[in-house]
């Protein structure tokens, strides 16, 4: 026979009733043999076919072979290889071949015993019969034989069992054990049943233990660490001798375990769960089937990141188990990346940590202590209002499962309201109750475990404490009496004599650990193992309290990081809550209608300057613009319009750009208003700080009136930008602005949504900001106030080389006023974007429209061509006059009460400027004679002098021709140049 092939292909056809494959004959052919069809629930293993290819052929080769394979519990029932041969028939086709059902093998052993197979060859097909026999000194419990029909034997299994010693005859070993019937957790009103029963059901197995029989004395602890240490000294000094001790509750197993080493007794635990009970130098004897409360927080922790929780709070009561059970939490949360906000404590009143849970604004909530305590908990937690469709509490699963509705008059609060309150929280539990239900060590499922407990208890489990963890003392019971056999040699053949245990005898003590630590053994709460540290290794069920009661959601297993969901979670709100309120940041944008109004009207003020602007350089050549420094006018129309230009800008925001252009239009702010500022506002400084530096002392400027140099005006001006741009460029340099933002209170949204607003508002900034706005402030302000005192000393002045300088003044007033009073009020309104926008914006277009409607708009007027026919007003506005009768004449109406003072003070300034006209017009009579005295000397050369009058008068010439007697109209015309 050729080597099976090494391809399994199944054919296609798995329909033909068992049986029925190999039934027929193919056909001979003289290429080979006829295809066969697999047998139902099996296939065919073609060799070197490819499954396309076993479709698409009819006929295989002679010497081809194929082997029948069974998929499941079966076996091949006749030839499983048959091989072609040449007359195109297959081998052995007489006999059929079938896949069948097989018995389980586990039948075909017996411990302690022998098994005898009958009807059939291994394996143990349909009719195959067994019959079980024992070993000496053991007898047999359950059906002796057994038949297999279909897959199935026709009774259970037995088993051998040692042939115990009457009980007359059996030494007692005694245990001692606290149950705490009251207290924090009152684990022992169940457990104390389970032990009873477990002990029983070891008293009466035949196989263990068989010399011996295990007798309980037990007290109750009430989980209360002083009640217990005067127990565990009445169980030491009192005889009987005990061989192990068995207490429950954290707190007094820590009590009994640290002092068991000294006394050289193994310490069994059925309900203890503190972390650190787990240290080996601290607690080298001691085991526990109840595993660490360590091993909820792998489960935690899966959940968290299930429902993508970042943020949890944790509440606990102050014992050790709960606080190194979240020294554990908060180790394994930081590993996965989750924060602990939050940690509160307390020991007796939890009013005060729940307050600050509900200020901190806690979502996601670790609660850690025992049951009496978590009713003062919730009470508290109601009156909060610190439940609900935003918050999820975290519980210990051990609870009774009515624990909520026990009445405690430690508290003020109802049932409904403690229903209420407690409604969708989540427990973590340590699977106590092999959900598998098979048949455990002791023959019984966890089912019939249940059942027969609940006929022992004199109450409704639900309220009997520690039911949960009855299934978990129970193991323990069966834990220590496989340990205690496997000492004694399993019935006394070998092995050491526990009756010869004393409390100074270690070398029994180490073979009952050593006993104790290789524990393996199904049990009605699952596989008993214990770890390195002596703790049980089990999985997580996660239950949540729907409706009042408590829902199976799932499984985890943390050994293989294996969670298994039944999707039957339940949310008040429809879905889990955010671990946190969600904070939607929302910026406070500047009114888009505000924004547009004003930059309509700084669009319009560019425009007037641009038209002041033209209109001054066009009429550059008239006298009255050449004499109010056309230039410096021009400054200052550039400079309105640098800073209308600014207001753009500055209602720009992140409406309108990214966070990226923010810096860029924080520069353009500060450069446009800054050189808007220089030019504008410097330009008037420099004209009337010229006005009064040489108007104001009489003598020793008399030759700065005669003489203005431009390029001294100029040069001011360029000293004041100058120094703005060297500060703004060192400002930029050293310490450039950028974006910040600025966050306000939290609001309330008024829809009822699990959210909060929080208001946050850009601002351009740098980190020495307040240095530099006090630089910029500083001076600028001297500036304005240097300028506003300069005004005021100068109204009185009236100048032609300066013809605009009240005007300016005037400017000045204005611009001082708005920037004194606009930029301390900016900066209080500064988190107000819109106020402190409109304040801003419309002081610079105040400022500048003021400006140049002061400065520009009475120059078209003057210089209108139809004001020329008048000859008096071209005169004055040539001479330049014009603006002080003007002023003159607005100041004396303006007031009915004028003192003396300033009578004086206007008539000598009318005598200044007579006494200036009068030398005008002394200089232009004295440059008229002297052109008549050289007309005269010309016409004397021309006509010889006449001959003396005989009258004896001087002789006469010719009498003049009228014409020439009288000045022609462009002489008459000089006359007032």
């Amino acid at each position: 026979m050729l080597p099976p092939p090494p391809l399994l292909l199944l054919a296609p056809l798995f329909l033909r009733p068992l049986g029925a494959v190999g039934a027929q004959t193919p056909n001979a052919t003289s290429e080979g043999c006829q295809i066969i069809h697999p047998p139902w629930e099996g296939g065919i293993r073609y060799r070197g076919l490819t499954r396309d290819q076993v479709k698409a052929i009819n006929v295989l080769p002679v010497d081809y072979e194929i082997e029948y394979v069974c998929r499941g519990e079966r076996e091949v029932v006749g030839p499983k290889v048959r091989k072609c041969l040449a007359n195109g028939s297959w081998t052995d086709m007489d006999t059929p071949s079938r896949c069948v059902r097989i018995c389980s093998k586990s039948y075909l052993t017996l411990e302690n015993g022998k098994v005898f197979l009958t009807g059939g060859d291994l394996p143990a097909l349909d009719g195959a019969r067994v019959d079980f026999r024992c070993d000496p000194d053991f007898h047999l419990v359950g059906s002796s034989r057994s038949i297999c029909s279909q897959g199935q034997w026709s009774t259970p299994k037995p088993h051998c069992q040692v042939n115990r010693t009457p009980h007359s005859e059996r030494r007692a070993v005694y245990i001692g054990a606290l149950f705490p019937m009251s207290g924090g957790w009152p684990g022992g009103q169940a457990c104390q049943p389970a032990v009873e029963m477990a002990l029983e059901d070891v008293n009466s197995r035949r196989d263990i233990l068989p010399d011996y029989e295990l007798k309980l004395i037990h007290h109750d602890s009430k989980c209360d660490p002083g009640q217990a240490t005067k127990y565990l000294y009445e169980l030491l000094y009192n005889d009987p001798i005990k061989i192990i001790l068995m207490p429950g509750c954290s707190s007094v197993s820590t009590l009994v375990a640290e002092a068991a080493r000294m006394w050289n007794l193994i310490v069994l635990s059925y309900g203890s769960s503190s972390p650190a009970l787990s240290n080996r130098q601290r607690f080298p004897t001691f085991f526990r089937t109840h595993p660490s409360a360590t091993l909820h927080n792998p489960t935690r922790v899966k959940l968290f990141e299930k429902w993508g929780w970042r943020k949890i709070a944790t509440i606990q009561q102050t014992t050790e188990v709960f606080t190194s059970t979240l020294d554990d939490l908060e180790e394994r949360v930081k590993e996965a990346g989750i924060e602990i906000t939050f940690r509160q404590s307390f020991f007796s009143d939890p009013a005060v940590p729940v307050k600050n849970l509900k200020r901190q604004d806690a979502r996601i909530i670790v609660g850690l202590f025992y049951e009496t305590e978590a009713r003062k908990v919730f009470c508290e937690v109601y009156k909060e209002r610190l439940f609900g469709k935003k918050y999820v509490w975290f519980l210990i699963g051990w609870y009774a499962d009515n624990w909520f509705k026990t009445y405690d008059p430690s508290i003020n609060c109802t049932v409904d309201e403690m229903t209420e309150a407690v409604e969708g929280h989540i427990t973590t539990e340590i699977v106590m109750l092999n959900p598998a239900n098979t048949r455990s060590i002791s023959n019984m499922t966890s089912q019939e475990f249940v059942e027969k407990l609940t006929k022992r208890l004199k109450r409704h489990p639900e309220e009997t404490g520690g039911f949960q963890e009855a299934p978990l003392a129970y193991d323990a019971i069966w834990a220590l009496a496989l340990a205690l056999n496997k000492t004694s040699g399993g019935g006394g053949r070998s092995g050491v004599r526990l009756e010869d245990f004393n409390y100074n005898n270690q070398t029994i003590t180490d073979q009952i650990y050593r006993a104790m630590n290789s524990s393996s053994f199904e049990g009605v709460s699952g596989h008993v193992v214990f770890d390195a540290s002596g703790s049980r290794m089990a999985w997580t069920l996660i239950e949540q309290l729907q409706g009042g009661s408590y829902k199976k959601i799932g499984y985890y297993d943390s050994t293989k990081d294996d969670l298994s969901w039944s999707k039957t979670d339940k949310w008040i709100g429809g879905t889990p809550p955010a671990d946190q309120t969600l904070v939607i940041k929302t910026f406070r944008f500047l009114s888009q209608k505000l924004f547009i109004s004003v930059s309509v009207l700084s669009s319009l003020g560019i425009v007037l300057a641009v038209v002041c602007l033209s209109f001054n350089i066009y009429n550059s050549h008239v006298r009255y613009i050449q004499n109010s420094q056309p230039n410096l006018n021009n400054l200052t129309a550039v400079g309105c319009s640098l800073a209308l230009a600014a207001v753009f800008p500055l209602g720009l925001d992140g409406y309108h750009i990214g966070r990226n252009q923010f810096p860029f239009v924080c520069q353009a702010r500060l450069w446009l208003l800054g050189l808007g500022f220089s030019l504008g506002y410097g330009s008037m400084f420099t004209k009337i700080w010229w006005v009064h530096t040489v108007f104001t002392k009489k003598e020793e400027k008399k030759e700065w009136r005669k003489t203005l140099e431009p390029w001294k005006l100029y040069s001011t001006v360029g000293l004041l930008v100058g120094l703005d741009v060297l500060t703004l460029a060192v400002w930029q340099i050293v310490d450039p602005l950028h974006r910040t933002i600025e966050t306000f209170a939290k609001e309330e949204p008024k829809e009822d949504i699990d959210v909060s607003i929080l208001p946050q508002l850009e601002h351009c900034s740098s980190k020495k900001m307040n240095t530099w706005l006090g630089i910029f402030y500083g001076y600028k302000g001297l500036l304005l106030l240097l300028g506003i005192f300069l005004a005021y000393e100068t109204k009185s002045v009236s100048t032609e080389k300066i013809n605009d300088h009240r005007a300016v003044g005037m400017a000045i007033y204005n611009v001082a006023v708005l920037c004194l009073i606009t930029a301390p009020v900016t900066m209080i309104l500064s988190s107000q974007q819109d106020a402190a926008f409109a304040f801003a914006a419309l002081a610079i277009v105040f400022s500048s429209y003021i400006t140049l409607v002061v400065l520009f708009v009475p120059k078209p007027l003057l210089c209108c061509p139809c004001l020329h026919a008048c000859p008096q007003m071209r005169r004055l506005i040539t001479r330049g006059e014009w603006q002080s009768e003007a002023q003159d004449t607005m100041k004396t109406g303006s007031s009915t009460n004028n003192n003396e003072e300033e009578k004086a003070r206007l008539l000598e300034k009318e005598n200044r400027e007579l006494e200036k006209v009068v030398a005008e017009k002394e200089e232009r009579v004295s440059e008229l004679r002297h052109q008549l005295q050289s007309r005269q000397q010309l016409r004397s050369r021309r006509h010889p002098p006449t001959p003396p009058d005989p009258s004896g008068g001087p002789a006469r010439g010719p009498p003049e021709p009228p014409d020439r007697l009288s000045c022609d109209g462009s002489r008459v015309h000089l006359l007032y140049k």
